[in-house]
């Protein structure tokens, strides 16, 4: 509680002290030689960590303190960086200003691989992951997963952990609108597309750690995307062997709108797993952002979205051969029965922003989260497990089981999240003060039923004297309804003397959950030192107290009875998760080769507690439902990026982590520990040929911990191996920049840009193990079969901007 009195009196002086101070309020217009708007340029004070960003209508407004020349410095990808001397500068000052394309983007580069981290996130290149040679086509989360501290083990989900966490751990913010990620996924192929729509997105941050009051009860990550607002008629359409997009947006000055559609098969890439069979996977996704300006002041936006994923599977055979070239050993299974899957989701906000002056708005949002999932599968199956190559012959070997097995299930959940908040922004002299108010209400209709039986030899597993049972059964019956409020404020001060220029980012979140009458209070904190006499170096250090609220998946335990009949029970005296963080980082900027360059270095811990256990299934969540653990994480994050190339962006990451966990007395690493991982994203364009580009996307990580299932880690855990893929791209951009060897007449007049694209999904075709099917003998001896994940695949894509 001292802890808190002292934040609030803190945030409270330093608002009182830089309200001494004389200020100029300096705002204005940036616009191109066309005169049309520039959006997100930056506005920054020379030599100092203040600026801003100009909005989509080239729109900037900042204060900074009084003295006696005032330089003043515009950029923006793809122009000329202009400067200003303002002398003696008093009182509000309008300064317009007009920038110029340049040739070469060399300014470009600079301007984004510099921007700093001042308040914990960090602001993404959009371009980047338009040319990434990934499954997903290009997705936000394919860009995220080559940042230091995320890894993804699995290239047909856009879910991430991030330093230790697991993938419910992490934020997703759209226009504002919190989002939530099915519950009832157990793999990839079921999944389909990302929620976001990348030929949408206008604006990316993301925090890894350390992340601002303003975001939600999450321990991990924020992830906030802006759409954007189009200037003019615009579209793109995207082919390839997976799926097709289309983007169609128009601006008329009041009104705007920008709509994607999505639709994506990907039956070719599933058919290079081990299970053969008729896949029928049908992925449809459709947004639309719209914006209506009734007057300078208001803005109204509109998201809405539909996204229908159909996953149908008929199962024919199987054959995995796994273990080592001395012990190898043999997996056949024959299938029979389907599984038909249904993933619907809607969401939409509706949104206000009144600006009130210059220096404050308002935004009043309300939004509506609705899902309703279906999982529903009879598969049955007779396997043979055999000593490989020795089956049948004389002596050593043969076969070391078989049996039948049959799973059942009809799982159906529907969510219901309705959203409405009320945040500000006041800029008070030399602070930029947020803050906000909202109500959540959660409905959930929870209906499980799912079974398995196994029989070896003729044996029903288990054998009990009493009669026949099933290996495992699951029934759940549960309706529930939550309500959740939160409010936040948060100071951005920015602080110069002789020595540095500071910034100093610091808040208090506050949330209250109805279903376990909990009240959290969460401070957060970050402050950055910009030496004057080491203008290279940029330090940071950032912590905080942060919880993971549950959402529904968290309350539900497991209750047994002795016949192994299990019924979930919802536990409403579940407690958050707690996680005590501290951060402390650097940047050091530089130039090798005569091109520029930034090394991002990052140290970590997180002292955790409250913890709700869980194991992982492929990629759903089981947790135990109770508060049952403690445990702490740790770790090194770097990041090189630069031009390794001249002209071309590539970035190196590396991580180290340790994490553990004391579950039933004994100390165990966390299901998402990966000790070490190395993500790589370059990039390359012939100097003779610059409309031929070429892209690389690798990771090599460690695996994560497994367990039998059903069965806690604290009883028995192993090491899955490593996670390697090499993805590659070849690109050749005919119409567009960076030459037009086209000339732009008749047909090709309509285009900015026509892209024929060559990939390589898994280069070295590596067989890489997602999660583990595990087989019993009658002797009750477990094997541990891999279920691997997709093989080499070639794609062709097509990519047009008119």
């Amino acid at each position: 509680m001292r802890t808190i009195k002292f934040i609030i009196i803190f945030l409270l002086s330093t608002i009182a002290i830089n309200g001494y101070a004389e200020n100029v309020r300096i705002s204005g217009k940036v616009v191109d030689n066309e005169d049309k708007p520039v959006e997100f340029a930056t506005v920054q004070i020379a030599r100092t960590a203040i600026g801003t960003n100009t909005n989509l209508k080239g729109d900037y407004s900042l204060t900074v303190a009084q003295k006696d020349t005032i330089e003043m410095v515009f950029s923006c990808i793809g122009f000329k960086t202009v400067h200003h001397k303002l002398l003696n500068a008093k009182g509000d000052l309008t300064l317009n200003v007009r920038l110029y394309p340049i040739d070469i983007d060399l300014r470009e580069i600079e301007v984004i691989g510099y921007r700093q981290n001042s308040n914990g996130m960090q602001t993404l290149n959009t371009e980047s992951y338009k040319l990434s040679p990934d499954v997903s086509g290009g997705s936000v989360e394919a860009l995220i997963t080559t940042m230091p501290g995320v890894n993804s083990s699995n290239e047909m989900s856009s879910q991430y952990s991030v330093r230790g966490g697991s993938f419910d751990e992490n934020s997703v913010y759209i226009n504002g609108l919190e989002l939530y990620r099915p519950q009832l996924v157990r793999s990839g192929q079921q999944e389909g597309m990302s929620v976001i729509n990348p030929n949408m997105v206008g604006n990316i941050k993301f925090s890894s750690g350390g992340f601002p009051a303003r975001y939600a009860d999450k321990m991990s990550s924020a992830l906030d995307i802006q759409y954007r607002e189009p200037e003019a008629f615009e579209g793109a359409v995207n082919l390839s062997m997976m799926g097709a997009e289309l983007a169609v947006g128009n601006n008329t000055g009041k009104f705007s709108q920008l709509t994607g559609v999505r639709f994506k098969k990907n039956n070719s890439l599933l058919s290079t797993m081990e299970t053969k069979g008729e896949y029928d996977p049908t992925f449809f996704d459709f947004q639309t952002n719209i914006n209506y300006k009734p007057s300078e002041r208001v803005t109204i936006n509109l998201l809405g979205n539909i996204a229908i994923n159909n996953f149908n599977f008929k199962p024919q055979d199987r054959e995995t051969t796994f273990g080592t070239s001395e012990d190898a050993k043999s997996f056949k299974v024959f299938f029979d029965g389907e599984e038909k899957d249904k993933f619907e989701t809607y969401f939409g906000s509706l949104s206000a922003t009144y600006r009130h002056n210059k220096a404050t708005s308002f935004t009043l949002a309300a939004g509506g989260f609705l899902s309703n999932e279906l999982v529903s599968y009879d598969i049955s199956g007779e396997y043979w497990l055999d000593q490989a190559g020795t089956s049948g012959s004389e002596g050593v070997g043969g076969e070391l089981g078989v049996g039948k097995y049959m799973e059942h299930s009809r799982n159906r959940l529907k969510t219901s999240v309705l959203q409405i908040s009320l945040t500000g922004l006041t800029r008070f002299r030399a602070n930029n003060i947020a803050y906000g108010i909202g109500y959540q209400q959660e409905k959930f209709h929870d209906r499980t039923k799912e079974w398995e039986w196994r029989d070896s030899a003729g044996y029903s597993l288990p054998t009990l004297p009493e009669g026949v049972h099933l290996v495992y059964n699951l029934s759940s019956r549960q309706n529930v309804n939550i309500n959740r409020m939160h409010a936040y404020i948060e100071d951005a001060v920015y602080l110069s003397n002789n020595f540095a220029y500071m910034t100093l980012n610091g808040g208090l979140r506050f949330s209250y959950n109805s279903f376990n009458k909990e009240f959290l209070i969460s401070p957060r904190v970050n402050f950055s030192v910009n030496p004057v006499n080491a203008p290279n170096w940029y330090f940071r250090v950032g912590g905080g107290l942060y919880y993971q609220s549950p959402f529904y998946k968290e309350y539900r335990e497991i209750v047994e009875d002795d016949y192994g009949n299990c019924v979930i029970e919802l536990n409403d005296k579940i407690k958050s998760p707690r996680s005590i963080q501290f951060i402390l980082g650097a940047d050091y900027t530089f130039r090798a080769m005569n091109r520029p360059f930034k090394l991002t270095g990052e140290a970590y811990y997180k002292n955790l507690s409250n913890l709700i256990s869980y194991e992982y299934d492929n990629l759903k969540i089981n947790y135990s439902g109770r508060n049952d653990s403690k445990g702490y994480t740790m770790g090194l994050d770097f990041k090189l990026f630069g031009q390794f190339v001249e002209g071309s962006d590539s970035w190196v990451s590396f991580s180290l982590m340790k994490t553990q966990q004391d579950l039933d007395g004994k100390k165990v690493p966390l299901p998402s520990d990966q000790r070490y991982a190395v993500t790589a994203y370059f990039t390359d364009y012939f100097p003779k040929f610059p409309k031929l580009k070429f892209s690389l996307r690798g990771v090599f990580s460690d695996g994560l911990t497994m367990t039998p299932p059903h069965t806690s880690r604290a009883i028995s855990y192993f090491r899955a191996p490593a996670y390697k893929r090499v993805d590659i791209g070849l690109s050749w951009q005919f119409v567009g920049a960076p030459t037009d060897n086209v000339r732009k007449t008749g047909f090709f007049s309509h285009f900015k840009s026509i892209v024929l694209g060559v990939d390589v999904f898994n280069l070295l075709d590596i067989s890489n193990v997602s999660s583990y099917y595990w087989v019993t003998d009658v002797n009750h001896i477990q094997y541990a079969v891999p279920n691997y994940l997709t093989r080499r695949q070639f794609n062709v894509r097509l990519s047009c901007e008119f």
